[in-house]
């Protein structure tokens, strides 16, 4: 029988530090659907922020621009503390500015704009002998230019190729999955050498009636640059020879030259996996393959609530379940006999530091899975794009703060012009009471604490809150004060209900946890 774990243990690592380098290698996922395989047409992409990045959020309007006006490639901008903070922000250089310039959505990662483009993002690191530091561009300043400059996924991709070919990357490994109202695609960029400025990379559309993950592991395999579906800088086979990549034999497959350690030489790991199967579980994917596919068919048509709910999972159930072995003894009594069950302590979301405790305890009572909602999550998007409706009301990017397995989802139109006072401000460097990530974050760590109790109840209000927004979503075109109108109002609408569970627990929890 395992140890039993009292419930002061559990509550030991909620305010310990998470220490960025335990969970290298698995910062971010993101789910991408095709139009015919969505119940309802949209296009979705997704991202989930993981890490201790900015939490601020601003809607950057549109622009004309004078002849001669030059942009600023920034460096930075993620660990910054409001809109126009430059602590640790460095100029890499300029470049020509373009005559008009659309409006986005300014998240850490650019993430949307105004033409129903939508950008999610994860990091693959790859080999870091590709990295050259004095390249212009990082991945997140890609996105920027793009949303700024384009309407549609394919010259989203060939202008942040470009960019990187000319000015230098700068950046490790990065996938980002663009969509807009008609596709979506998987584009993988890394450098080309220490002391090298370029970039070299590979975009493959996924079909229409599939779905895809990228989850930090590269997951383009063959290149063919005559297939319309796919498109590619012509060095990269050369770029894989002159690093010791590749030797040059055989058929070049981009995920193996510049794959990750994290990967283990395959093209996936427990997201991936567990995602696909999800989708279609026919397939028969195991784990013990060396490779899944790039993308598969679900076996039923994918609705966003279904996304929402994959973006909330943490394996509980399954045998991927961490909270399986975390038991406690329970007495007989009328309804049933002596037995263990599950703690009311255990969740899914312990540190290293409390994974190491219970396994010095009790060795083997929790092995390490990544869910796709953690703890350390700064922020997450789910981006539906609707081809049938105006660009102003088609596309949503549903967003929310801290955990994404706890925290409601906001709607940000493409046609919103302003977001709620508390989205200007970053709380993850200080602790501010009303910013937009403490606002949902106090309920959500008290939650964590005692999450078998917890969990029934909190659900139950994140989907309330969840149809909430889904069943008010406007059919026709609205003015952008109504659109603003309609975030503020779920969002205070989610301030109201997470301040009526954070009192809630710490009732529960007064006389100790």
């Amino acid at each position: 029988m395992k140890k039993i774990f009292s419930g002061i243990l559990g509550i030991l690592v909620f305010f310990s530090p998470l220490r960025a380098q335990e969970y290298d290698g698995q910062s971010c996922t993101s789910i991408m659907v095709g139009r015919k395989a969505s119940t309802d047409g949209s296009v979705m992409t997704s991202h989930t922020c993981d890490g201790r990045y900015r939490t601020w959020v601003q809607m950057e309007p549109a622009a004309d621009h004078e002849p001669g006006t030059m942009h600023p490639v920034l460096r930075g901008t993620m660990q910054t503390r409001f809109r126009g903070d430059t602590v640790g922000v460095k100029l890499m250089g300029e470049i020509p500015q373009v005559a008009h310039t659309y409006a986005y959505l300014n998240t850490a990662y650019p993430c949307f704009n105004e033409k129903q483009l939508a950008i999610g993002e994860t990091t693959f690191g790859g080999p870091d002998t590709l990295v050259n530091a004095a390249g212009w561009f990082t991945i997140e300043e890609l996105e920027r230019v793009a949303l700024q400059r384009c309407d549609n996924a394919r010259d989203a991709i060939r202008l942040m190729g470009a960019l990187a070919e000319q000015y230098g990357y700068g950046d490790g490994g990065e996938c980002l999955t663009v969509a807009d109202k008609n596709e979506v695609w998987q584009f993988e960029i890394v450098g080309v050498g220490k002391n090298r400025i370029g970039a070299a990379w590979v975009a493959k559309r996924i079909p229409d009636d599939h779905v895809a993950v990228s989850a930090n592991i590269p997951r383009i395999g063959r290149i063919d640059r005559k297939d319309k579906d796919m498109m590619a800088s012509s060095n990269v086979e050369k770029v894989a020879i002159d690093n010791g990549l590749w030797d040059g034999k055989g058929t070049f497959v981009f995920w193996k030259s510049f794959n990750t350690s994290y990967a283990k030489g395959k093209n996936f790991n427990d997201r991936e996996y567990f995602i696909l199967n999800h989708f279609a579980p026919s397939l028969g994917l195991t784990y013990d393959m060396d490779e899944l596919p790039f993308s598969v068919k679900p076996e039923k048509q994918v609705d966003i609530r279904e996304v929402m709910a994959l973006y909330r999972e943490t394996y509980e159930g399954t045998d991927f379940d961490m909270t399986r072995g975390v038991k406690i003894a329970r007495a007989a009594n009328k309804e049933h006999p002596a037995d263990t069950v599950t703690s009311p302590v255990a969740n899914p979301w312990l540190t290293t530091t409390m994974r190491n405790t219970l396994n010095t305890i009790a060795p083997g009572t929790v092995e390490f899975r990544r869910t796709v909602a953690v703890a350390w999550c700064a922020y997450s998007h789910i981006t539906q794009l609707r081809s049938w409706l105006p660009d102003s009301i088609g596309g949503v990017c549903w967003i929310s703060v801290d955990n994404p397995g706890q925290s409601p989802r906001i709607p940000v139109f493409s046609g919103t012009t302003s977001l709620p006072k508390n989205f200007e401000v970053c709380g993850q460097k200080q602790y501010v009471p009303d910013s937009y990530l403490w606002q949902f974050r106090r309920a959500n760590k008290l939650a964590t604490l005692s999450w078998q109790s917890t969990k029934e109840g909190f659900n139950e209000e994140i989907l309330r809150l969840e149809n909430l927004a889904l069943d008010g979503l406007p059919a026709s075109p609205l003015s952008s004060a109504a659109l603003n109108a309609y975030t503020e109002y779920i969002y205070q609408e989610g301030v109201r209900s997470w301040k009526a569970l954070e009192n809630k627990y710490w009732l529960q929890f007064g006389n100790g946890f």
